[in-house]
């Protein structure tokens, strides 16, 4: 086996972790929307929903210039993120809206994922759809910094995310849906992705392959409380350390947890289970008093579950297999002109 197969395999076996995150990420935001936790003056509901998005922004973020270092090609980079979110957000918007109707200013707003900013015409079915506003909006500026200064302007992102951090302090922005108020998270997991593959030297990558996770562990949840104040500025650089040192750190039992097999299985229908889960929840299933609604909980997640895994393995892999096609199609027609 060649040295190349070897640390292929490596890295592949080290990603498991992040399915193990991307599980924890989901279950934190169903528990925020879904479940109750504590009373309601502790705010642990906001709390565990607010964790749960800086989980996933830090995974995406990492995910996605992970790949663009090791292949800065924009047009593939675009064809693949574009029909992971697309096909199921746009199908769930045509339904949602259809359903719930609003203005035409409305239907732009959310196909065109701007509807995180001001008059933020989101509607209870898909006021969570913020976050992909903020997605998109990261790939689109990914992928012009890439256009326009190949793979070195990867290295402008610490930057940029200093810089972002910098205006939500300047304006008291603890937490906020709007993309330059937010994106830091994201753009704090392409810090460290560009750590993880030694874009910034190897000193940051020893650094954070010695720190204790259990520490950060606690930092990170006390940025994300309401009450936090001002650390709630450090939480994109406290989860994306968190994720960085169990990433590096494969032998601890934390680590080992993030590896099962049930984590694996909720990580891969995890996008699923994050858009469609509030329109059912407007539906009977999540209707009547607290009593009624909480004893129908059950049956929402089974039902959450099911269309989650059907959604999963027979729309959204079809459409992304076939974007594959398309990229693979104009990479060869690409090689051919040259």
């Amino acid at each position: 086996m060649s040295n190349n197969t070897t640390e292929a395999l490596r890295s592949n076996a080290r990603f498991n972790v992040l399915d193990g995150w991307r599980a924890m990420s989901i279950l934190l935001v169903l528990a925020c929307h879904l479940l109750p936790i504590g009373p309601k003056f502790l705010q642990l509901n906001y709390a565990t929903g607010v964790l749960g998005m800086s989980l996933f922004f830090t995974l995406s973020g990492f995910l996605v210039t992970h790949i663009l270092i090791s292949r800065p090609r924009v047009f593939d980079f675009l064809v693949r993120r574009f029909l992971r979110i697309l096909p199921l957000a746009w199908l769930y918007i045509l339904i949602a809206l259809s359903t719930h109707p609003v203005s035409r200013e409305a239907w732009f707003a959310h196909v065109f994922f701007y509807a995180n900013y001001p008059p933020k015409p989101l509607i209870h079915v898909t006021d969570h759809l913020w976050s992909l506003c903020v997605e998109m909006h990261f790939y689109i500026g990914l992928a012009l910094l890439v256009s326009m200064l190949k793979k070195r302007g990867l290295l402008l992102i610490p930057l940029i995310c200093i810089a972002i951090t910098a205006i939500r302090i300047f304006n008291l922005e603890h937490v906020s849906v709007i993309t330059h108020f937010r994106v830091d998270e994201i753009l704090a997991g392409s810090i460290l992705a560009l750590i993880y593959n030694r874009q910034l030297g190897i000193t940051l990558f020893n650094m954070m392959s010695k720190i204790n996770y259990a520490y950060l562990w606690v930092l990170l949840l006390i940025s994300c409380h309401p009450d936090a104040g001002f650390m709630n500025y450090f939480r994109p650089y406290f989860a994306a350390t968190l994720v960085g040192v169990t990433l590096l750190n494969q032998n601890t039992q934390f680590a080992r947890l993030l590896e099962s097999r049930w984590l694996f299985y909720i990580a891969s229908i995890s996008f699923a289970l994050y858009v469609i889960h509030p329109l059912l929840e407007s539906t009977w299933l999540g209707s009547g008093d607290i009593i009624e609604k909480y004893s129908k909980r059950p049956l929402l997640f089974l039902v959450l579950f099911l269309c989650a895994h059907i959604s999963t393995f027979y729309y959204e892999q079809k459409v992304m297999a076939w974007g594959k096609n398309i990229s693979q199609k104009f990479k060869s027609v690409r090689s051919n002109e040259c």
